[in-house]
């Protein structure tokens, strides 16, 4: 397997994945902030939606399908 497939292959396997969960959020730590004293955390949410997942798909496959070029 040269790097053109395994790229492919985690490709489709990235679109399939948020595909079939309607697109994926996820969080991340924000900023702490300090009120008054207070001590607050925040966090950021990430989402990633299921158009994404489909480009990634569409890709893998035509990364697959594409011979290379010969130079």
């Amino acid at each position: 397997m040269n790097v053109k497939t395994i790229v492919a292959a985690l490709l489709i396997t990235a679109g399939i994945v948020v595909l079939s969960f309607s697109g994926i959020s996820f969080t991340t730590p924000g900023q702490t902030v300090q009120f008054l004293g207070i001590h607050i955390e925040t966090v950021d949410t990430h989402f990633i939606p299921p158009i994404v997942g489909a480009f990634a798909l569409v890709g893998g496959v035509v990364l697959l399908l594409v011979k290379p070029r010969s130079v």
